[in-house]
């Protein structure tokens, strides 16, 4: 995938989360991104200090910083 894709679902991510704390689960349903894109696009949100990670039982809750 390139870098530019990535970036492209990292700006999907990060308008999904303008409303509120979204799990794992509910991004992938809002971006209708696949799992592996998903976690790409966080880990790029992630790297840049972006986004805050929260375990809720078997999966995260996600939120901008």
């Amino acid at each position: 995938m390139l870098t530019s894709k990535i970036g492209e679902n990292a700006g999907l991510v990060w308008n999904a989360l303008q409303g509120g704390a979204l799990t794992t689960d509910a991004l992938k349903k809002a971006t209708k991104l696949k799992v592996a894109d998903l976690n790409l696009a966080l880990g790029w949100l992630a790297r840049e200090g972006k986004v805050a990670f929260e375990a809720v039982e078997k999966d995260f809750k996600v939120s901008l910083l």
